[in-house]
């Protein structure tokens, strides 16, 4: 079982009785120092035959890439009810610092890094090498994809920008190297592989992030925001989330990455300010595999609506939800709904590719969605639903399913 864990101070804070859970790569107060660093000293070759050629040795890329780094230090205050007020209403704060990392983008000051590590934040201040310090603007996030813009200030600053490359490129085995700040330890280079791609995690509000990159390169907490970069340097990643085993904190060997072409694709809104919001459908979905198949649904893949919530893109386009408990191998289900079996003519198999499609999308645009509809008499007839999208909210709605 894994899971999620939002965490604004203490990243290495995990739950008793999990053997694996998501942690943000994120370091807080109280983190126990540790000083392991795996690193090879010797050049890699890309399994990528577009990037053959071009791998440098370790030592190579972080001699380059390294002074485009950041530490990013935020300073957070925690609300929390005051336990010697009898009457109630009292707030106590504690207030702390969190650290994590950031890639400069360019020589005008904009750093990228993770949502999470400035989420809260009531200062933000961003150090490079030799010691040098200066407070940062947070000017756009999108915590849906848990990406965030910073901006310092240059005067008497040399920014060193690294080169984003293309996350689309990165293929299974493909060599990689992290660059981070894990447990405040500054500028540490990490290296490993592309383990797998198209992985799913949980962006902070909820919302699942797609086409993330797994490595095996070590990361920790600290390593959020900073960059995973190729055998020739460029940045293909934002260095995100870690699996951690048993009750502790540090990595086995499973990191996620938000694709920088998911990045790339909004750093000019983030630039401009504010919150960008993703594409959104409001309704939940249960995809249909073997475990439903006491069901008798008429197909073998496909996403069963389980809930559409009023106001919505789909309650506007008529996509009706189940209305029926039913108890599978699954759990309780509700049955009786819409079967969505494709998005603008793509062939649906899962929830997953219902989120998937969705978040490709922008608010305001119009998608088809063909669904099976059950229609009352033991069979189902197909239909073509037109859905204009709306704006993400601020979280996803409390639901044990899938949200598009």
């Amino acid at each position: 079982m894994r899971r999620m864990i939002v965490i604004p101070f203490v990243a290495a804070l995990l739950g008793g009785g999990l053997v694996v859970g998501l942690v943000a790569a994120f370091g807080g107060l109280d983190q126990s120092q540790q000083t392991i660093t795996t690193v090879q000293a010797a050049p890699i070759a890309p399994s990528n035959a577009s990037q053959r050629g071009t791998g440098m040795t370790p030592h190579e890329v972080y001699v380059r890439d390294a002074p485009g780094v950041a530490f990013v230090t935020s300073t957070i205050v925690q609300k929390s009810e005051s336990p010697f007020n009898l009457f109630g209403g009292g707030e106590t704060q504690r207030q702390g610092q969190a650290t994590g990392s950031g890639i400069v983008i360019d020589s005008n000051g904009t750093i990228l890094t993770n949502y999470h590590v400035v989420e809260n934040a009531v200062k933000v201040t961003v150090s490079f090498e030799k010691g040098k310090s200066v407070e940062a603007q947070v000017v756009g996030k999108d915590p849906s994809n848990d990406l965030a813009v910073l901006r310092i200030r240059t005067d008497g600053l040399t920014l060193h920008p690294l080169t984003l490359g293309d996350s689309n490129g990165a293929q299974v085995g493909d060599p990689v190297y992290a660059i981070g700040n894990p447990f405040d330890l500054e500028r540490t280079l990490t290296t490993g592989v592309i383990s797998a791609l198209q992985r799913q995690i949980q962006a902070p509000n909820g919302f699942t992030i797609n086409n993330v990159l797994q490595t095996d390169a070590p990361i920790n907490p600290g390593n959020s925001g900073g960059p995973l970069l190729d055998a020739a340097g460029r940045v293909i990643g934002i260095n995100s989330q870690i699996a951690t085993g048993g009750s502790g904190g540090g990595s086995v060997g499973i990191g996620f990455a938000v694709p920088i072409n998911t990045a790339k694709a909004e750093i000019s809104q983030l630039e401009k300010g504010g919150t960008v919001r993703g594409a959104y459908l409001g309704l939940t979905s249960l995809s249909i595999d073997g475990a439903l198949s006491a069901l008798n649904l008429p197909v073998k893949s496909g996403a069963l609506v389980q809930t559409v919530q009023k106001g919505t893109a789909a309650a506007k386009a008529g996509i009706r939800p189940g209305a029926i408990n039913s108890t599978t191998e699954s759990g309780q289900i509700a049955v009786g709904g819409d079967i969505i079996v494709a998005i603008d003519g793509k062939t649906v198999t899962s929830s997953e590719d219902v989120a998937t499609d969705v978040s490709a999308k922008k608010p305001g645009q119009t998608i088809k969605i063909t669904v099976l509809r059950a229609n009352g008499k033991g069979g189902y007839e197909r239909k073509t639903l037109s859905a204009t999208l709306g704006s993400r909210p601020n979280s996803v709605p409390n639901s044990n399913t899938p949200e598009g």
